[in-house]
């Protein structure tokens, strides 16, 4: 007697996904959902590993990437960056009760040599950024944070040793950022602790302002409005908790 041999299409295995709040919104984040949609650079280069960090990152620490608030940057085979948006940093320290405002400037030299420190991020034509401050005051504290921070130090360089875009154009603006991100994770370790800022490490802020966050059905785990995700992405430039260590695949 023949028997008939019947192949059943095996259904693909669904990627667990990670759901949190971040500022009192729902996040959901797949692995899928990250290396798609929120890898700046090269996104066919990222590893589970590195997709994994980042999503622990936002969840652990309330990040909301869809809201430019914590970035994943990623350039050929070097590893991947997890770095916080610096609005992150500012909105996170007004929900603090113990948070009394803060200053920051820059701090340059004129023709004379002579060393100033200025509020804001305004420099003249003679003068050179040659650093950037900021202080952050606590209610609960007698003393402020006060950070001064070397321009040589944090300026991104390209191989042949000139300045990236954002630091050759905007020299004043990126290292009064790295001040103040520094002041509040000094003030506030407790909040801040583990998030930096990508001026810090030597990278720029991306800016994925333009791409809707991608909606997921719950019962097949697919991305419904995946095309218009993809077609902003063109344009120029119950889920189970995943644990620490824990792998993705």
């Amino acid at each position: 007697m023949a028997v008939a041999n019947k192949l059943t299409k095996a259904t693909p295995a669904k990627s667990k996904s990670v759901s949190f709040l971040a500022n009192g919104m729902q996040v959901e984040l797949t692995p899928e959902v990250v290396r798609n949609y929120l890898v700046s650079g090269d996104k066919e280069n990222v590893t589970m590993q590195e997709v994994a960090m980042f999503i622990n990152l936002c969840k652990y620490s309330g990040l909301n990437p869809w809201l430019k608030e914590a970035y994943c940057i990623k350039y050929g085979s070097e590893p991947a960056t997890m770095v916080t948006g610096k609005e992150a940093f500012t909105k996170r320290a007004d929900r603090e009760q113990a948070f009394d405002g803060m200053q920051a400037g820059i701090i340059v030299t004129n023709e004379d040599g002579e060393i100033i420190y200025r509020d804001g991020a305004a420099k003249l034509p003679n003068e050179t950024v040659i650093g950037g401050w900021a202080e952050v005051f606590r209610k609960d504290r007698s003393h402020s944070t006060r950070i001064e921070v070397g321009f040589e130090e944090y300026a991104a360089r390209k191989k042949d040793g000139s300045l990236n875009q954002q630091w050759r154009t905007k020299p004043a603006t990126m290292i009064r950022k790295v001040a103040i991100v520094q002041a509040l994770r000094e003030a506030f370790p407790q909040s801040f602790g583990g998030m930096m800022a990508a001026e810090e490490l030597g990278q720029e802020e991306p800016d994925n302002s333009g791409i809707p966050a991608p909606i997921m059905d719950s019962t097949t785990g697919e991305i419904v409005n995946a095309e218009v995700v993809r077609q902003e992405q063109a344009r120029p430039e119950p889920p189970e908790p995943i644990e620490p260590g824990e792998s993705l695949i």
